[in-house]
């Protein structure tokens, strides 16, 4: 039975859906006579269905705390005080003046988002946790390459990882800021996992030279082509892994 007022947590589990048919009665009768509250509750439910749009079947999957309302509300927090840091630091640079004071302004920008992250997210949700289902998965007559074109008509071919043994077997569509992206899973006979990501290009169509870069215990292999970004992501503590490294070149 939970006691009134409410306690944050819940707020949250009426959010949610998880309280019992009784428990929230009673929360929406002291709702009734708390408009700021309910104001606020209303305001936490547009965010739950706009988390619920984005990932679609990922809220079907058993509960993750990585995805919890609560935690998420407090990262845009702190991305919110992370991008007032940048504002002032580009204040800064334009009272100084000087051209010191941009190149500031760029590496502070440049630190704050490495290259493809989302690529790499992606891949712990969808080939590590499972979080989010495939869209789309390869079966006898499946073509890869024909699901990938109903949505990026310009990119680049699908890399083939023959040689090193993965072939492509699902799809997952995501979104980003700047539009929809896709991320393909190949798989070798052991069941190793290795990701192609492609995305528009980021903020103010920024496009990224070749390069590579560590994050945990995965490696992102990146470029950008045919108007888009693309990186290919794989573990860094697998002898697939090393053997992909070795046979092709992205």
């Amino acid at each position: 039975m939970i006691s009134l007022p409410p306690s944050e947590r819940d707020l949250h589990a009426y959010i949610d859906h998880q309280l019992s048919d009784a428990d929230r009665r009673v929360l929406e009768n002291w709702l009734a006579s708390h408009p700021d509250d309910a104001a606020l509750i209303r305001a936490w439910q547009q965010d739950a269905q706009h988390l619920r749009a984005a990932l679609g079947g990922a809220l079907q999957q058993p509960a993750n705390p990585d995805l919890d309302p609560a935690l998420i509300r407090q990262r845009l927090k702190h991305r919110s005080r992370r991008q007032l840091a940048s504002a002032a630091v580009l204040l800064i640079a334009v009272s100084i003046g000087g051209i010191s004071g941009w190149q500031a302004r760029e590496m502070t920008f440049v630190r704050t988002v490495a290259p493809m992250t989302d690529a790499l997210q992606a891949y712990r949700l969808i080939a590590q946790q499972g979080i989010l289902p495939a869209d789309y998965k390869v079966g006898g007559e499946g073509d890869m390459q024909r699901w990938l074109d109903r949505y990026f008509t310009q990119a680049n071919r699908l890399p083939d990882l023959t040689a090193a043994g993965f072939r492509p077997v699902s799809g997952r569509l995501l979104s980003t800021e700047e539009g929809p992206a896709a991320m393909v899973m190949y798989e070798d006979r052991a069941g190793h996992k290795v990701s192609f990501y492609v995305r528009p290009p980021g903020p103010k169509n920024t496009f990224l030279p070749r390069g590579s870069r560590l994050d945990g215990d995965l490696q992102a292999e990146y470029w950008s082509g045919e108007g888009y970004n693309y990186a290919m992501v794989s573990p860094t503590d697998t002898p697939a892994a090393q053997l992909l490294k070795q046979t092709v070149r992205f």
